[in-house]
């Protein structure tokens, strides 16, 4: 058994880890543990806020307990918005506090991009243009090209969790780009589970999604590899190890 932490904020689409457990059918476990979002805006402020070391650390001792081998901190604009070096510092304190290896899901997708074998990508985000464009950012620091971005300008988390698979798609067709060799949606609060077949059908190439890569990350930190092509192409690269 493979045991799995995640620090999750709020309540948007925490029933995407279930689900993607489910889709694993393996012997893999994930833990998830809820932190206090505080105010609900993707703004950068409140954003930093939320991602803050105490929000973080005051779930880590249920993780602990849980038996996680990992924990990713699965939220990709809590982390983006400190830009590279301060969410490594952020990713540094986590695994402190945690006694564990650690990451966000801002790592996660720029590993990701790299496990699919991307260069160039493209952004399908439900953010305002300016957290969208602090995505861009980072990436580009982690040695991305992002071809295009496109931003929904969604304040709310609470808003993008009531979105479905005909807004997911939207989303993803408005954000694709004829250049980019795969579509990125960042945000953990998005349902993405249940559509990642649909969205790769339909955009004939890798679409990576927040709560997917962050699951992968998780597997990665715990040097484990899982063929689970109902997850995407981000799950069906080798070696991998099939229970």
């Amino acid at each position: 058994m493979t045991a799995l932490g995640f620090l999750y904020p709020g309540h948007s689409a925490e029933d995407d880890y279930p689900r993607i457990e489910q889709l694993l059918g393996s012997d893999v476990r994930l833990q998830l543990v809820h932190t206090d979002i505080g105010e609900d805006a993707h703004r950068v402020d409140a954003l930093r806020e939320m991602g803050s070391v105490a929000r973080l650390s005051a779930g880590v001792e249920e993780l602990r307990l849980s038996g996680a081998e990992a924990v990713v901190w699965a939220c990709t604009s809590g982390s983006f918005v400190y830009g590279w070096e301060g969410a490594h510092e952020q990713v540094r304190a986590l695994a402190r506090a945690a006694g564990l290896p650690a990451s966000s899901t801002s790592f996660a997708f720029a590993h990701a991009v790299r496990e699919v074998g991307a260069r160039r990508v493209a952004i399908a985000a439900t953010y305002p243009q300016d957290v969208t464009d602090l995505f861009a950012a980072f990436l580009r620091e982690a040695g991305v090209e992002v071809v295009s971005s496109r931003a929904s300008g969604i304040i709310t988390a609470a808003e993008v969790g009531t979105w479905g698979e005909g807004e997911v798609l939207a989303l993803a067709r408005a954000g694709d780009h004829p250049d980019a060799d795969a579509v990125l949606l960042p945000d953990t609060a998005l349902h993405t589970a249940a559509h990642l077949p649909a969205l790769e059908k339909d955009l004939s190439k890798p679409v990576l999604t927040a709560n997917q890569v962050t699951v992968w990350e998780a597997l990665r930190l715990a040097d484990r590899k899982v063929n689970a092509p109902t997850l995407g192409t981000l799950f069906t690269k080798e070696p991998i190890i099939q229970v």
